[in-house]
């Protein structure tokens, strides 16, 4: 992309989250962000001024909801709300790592779709657009009577695996669970490589039990694949049954590295030889262990940006280019 994007209607603004994705973001599009300051009173409310006319401009915020989840959350509705009262044309949320998206149903009686709020708030608020990486569930686009554009993960993933050789019959694309082979599918027709499920029982939240492997992985370089990874009980213990399964080497991979609690403890001891994650997260230096190799969805996005902008097609970003 040109140094200078030629419409100077389209303006990027970044928060607290994520401020060096936002920043590959905007070079990407090529323009610079807007100017903006988030500051909190002493007693913790925020307040956000926004430093630059947008009259009339495109707006896109970028802000993972990621820890702290609900700072950064309110961070986002306040800037929604100062962009609309400074009479911006469209504000478009760019929110590569969409918190509370586990809570997009009703498992029990009693329980919140908090997912379902979340997008009740952002469009009350005024957003315009969602954009968007690897839901954690794909009917969460159903919960927003605004457009939402849903980027994949999978084909920047793919290509880490194809510059490393990892591909054909000797690989298996493992999904970690049944509700993501769609992701190990797609994965798997990028690599031209067979597919394995871990079928296992979730006693409790964050607590994962491993029950038996679907798909032969005897001899196999493994490469699990998920959306996010936590706490990483669920990639550990897959790779372990992996292991004891006669796997020749295992990799894991994710979008999102929420990585808490006991998390990069338990990636340290693990049989996992790499983790490939994308910096839809901000990963701090005490995250970024000799295991984990961080690649950038900075170009994807800020290409879906544009093609937004210009009301074209985004179907050519879910496809490898590798």
């Amino acid at each position: 992309m040109s140094e200078h994007y030629r419409d100077p209607k389209l303006k990027i603004f970044a928060l607290n989250s994520n401020l060096f994705l936002a920043e590959k973001i905007a070079r990407a599009v090529g323009v610079k962000l807007g100017k903006s300051s988030v500051a909190q009173f002493s007693d913790g409310e925020i307040k956000i001024n926004i430093e630059e006319s947008i009259r009339g401009s495109h707006v896109y915020v970028i802000q993972s909801t990621s820890a702290p989840v609900n700072d950064h959350l309110m961070e986002l509705l306040i800037m929604i709300d100062a962009l609309k009262r400074a009479s911006a044309a469209t504000i478009n949320v760019v929110i590569p790592y969409f918190g509370y998206a586990r809570q997009d149903r009703k498992a029990r009686s009693r329980e919140p779709i908090t997912s379902k709020l979340i997008a009740n708030m952002l469009t009350i608020a005024g957003a315009s657009r969602l954009v968007t990486l690897d839901l954690h569930a794909a009917q969460i686009q159903g919960f927003f009577d605004i457009p939402v554009d849903h980027l994949m993960g999978a084909p920047l993933i793919a290509n880490y695996f194809l510059d490393h050789d990892l591909i054909g019959e000797n690989v298996v694309i493992v999904s970690p669970d049944h509700g993501g082979v769609t992701r190990a599918r797609k994965l798997a027709e990028i690599l031209k490589s067979p597919i394995a499920i871990i079928d296992k029982r979730r006693p409790c939240a964050n607590v994962a039990e491993v029950m038996n492997i679907i798909g032969n992985v005897t001899e196999k370089t493994c490469i699990l694949i998920d959306d996010m990874i936590d706490t990483a009980g669920t990639v550990t213990l897959a790779a372990d049954a992996l292991k004891q399964a006669g796997a020749k080497a295992i990799y894991a991979s994710c979008t999102h590295p929420v990585l808490s609690g006991l998390a990069l403890d338990r990636i340290k001891k693990s049989v996992i030889s790499k983790m490939v994650v994308t910096d839809s997260i901000y990963l701090p230096s005490e995250k970024r262990i000799a295991k984990i190799e961080e690649i950038s969805v900075g170009e994807l996005i800020g290409e879906a940006l544009i093609r937004i902008h210009e009301n074209r097609s985004l179907s050519v970003l879910f496809e490898n280019h590798s």
